[in-house]
């Protein structure tokens, strides 16, 4: 009995051949989704509300290898890097679309596979995938999603709101994505070099928050709770200093944060330290946490301080005192921006 796995080729089903196979197996379930996959356009109802809408595209050998990033894995990124920014206005994802162009090195199978982790997604955050577009690709595969959220006019939260004085405060933990792509590269390495088997023991935390990583939704709901609005927000997808930098220059103002404040989890700072990494630098400069940054009014400070889900890690400054972090020996440093920029050179 042969344990090789079927594989139907593309070109077996044709374009819309694929098309209807992926829409076979999507279900709507947003009310303001009036009309999804199967016709020139989605059609959505906004019910009233101010629509938000952010596009993300992730592509093969730039963010990420499929050497070691399952596809399912790979999927459910896609549409929660997407559902982050939406967060991040402090709205509400009903809806994605998602582009994918494709070489005929992948059999239907995979792609079964990678819409799959982007059904679990929508599944476990309650939208809708709409519609999207399929096309070849001569190189590796490119996935573009675009998310639709919906707010009261009143409740969305911009880049440009933090005034001095403002508490900076950051959700759940910091560097562990960036931590976990150090342990699957030098994974990936010693299997080129030797052929042996990934270790990976020890490392489940850090590698699902590189690899499947969720968006902040329960701290939405969280803060309407609390009864808090935040005066500015961004998530945190290029490393904290940079986007630390974004509020402080849409919004006109300094910053000061604080080395000692910063939440950072027991197992990326054990990695980190095994690395030979500051984990301080990963946790400002790593990337890919997709955590919440955001600022509060000093009158607010009583109802977040202690919150397990949320750390006060500086605060706003005016302009001309310019961009600071203060270390654990009480100096100060100019805060720099050494995270990811898609048009860097990487050496």
């Amino acid at each position: 009995m042969s344990d090789t796995l079927p594989r139907t080729e593309l070109s077996s089903l044709g374009e819309f051949g694929l098309i209807e196979r992926i829409a076979s197996r999507i279900q709507l379930t947003q009310d303001s989704s009036v009309k999804g996959i199967g016709d020139d356009a989605a059609v959505i109802d906004p019910q009233g509300l101010h629509q938000v809408v952010t596009t993300d595209m992730l592509v093969e050998g730039v963010h990420f290898d499929l050497g070691y990033v399952p596809l399912k894995h790979l999927g459910y990124k896609a549409i929660v890097v997407n559902l982050s920014d939406v967060y991040a206005m402090n709205a509400t994802p009903h809806q994605v679309t998602v582009a994918i162009a494709l070489s005929n090195r992948f059999p239907v199978e995979a792609i079964d596979e990678l819409y799959e982790g982007m059904a679990q997604a929508c599944a476990h955050y309650g939208v809708d995938l709409v519609g999207g577009d399929t096309c070849s690709s001569t190189s590796g595969l490119v996935i573009a999603v675009t998310a639709i959220g919906s707010a009261k006019k009143e409740d969305i939260v911009y880049r440009s709101g933090a005034k001095e004085n403002d508490l900076l405060v950051v959700t759940g933990d910091l560097g562990g994505a960036y931590m976990g792509l150090q342990v699957l590269e030098r994974e990936k390495a010693v299997f080129k070099e030797t052929g042996a088997q990934p270790d990976l023991a020890g490392h489940d935390y850090i590698l699902e928050r590189q690899l499947k990583p969720e968006a902040r939704k329960d701290i939405i709901e969280l803060l309407k709770k609390l009864d808090v609005k935040p005066t500015s927000m961004i998530d945190i997808s290029d490393g904290l200093a940079s986007e630390v930098l974004h509020l402080c220059r849409q919004s006109g103002i300094g910053a000061m944060v604080h080395d000692q404040k910063l939440p950072i989890d027991p197992t990326t700072y054990r990695t980190a330290r095994d690395f030979n990494l500051d984990p301080s630098t990963c946790a400002l400069n790593g990337g890919e946490d997709y955590e919440l940054l955001f600022t509060v009014a000093q009158a607010d400070y009583e109802k977040v301080k202690g919150n397990p889900s949320l750390s006060v890690i500086g605060h706003m400054t005016d302009k001309a005192s310019g961009y600071h972090l203060v270390d654990k020996h009480g100096g100060t440093h100019e805060l720099r921006a050494q995270g990811w920029d898609a048009f860097l050179r990487k050496e």
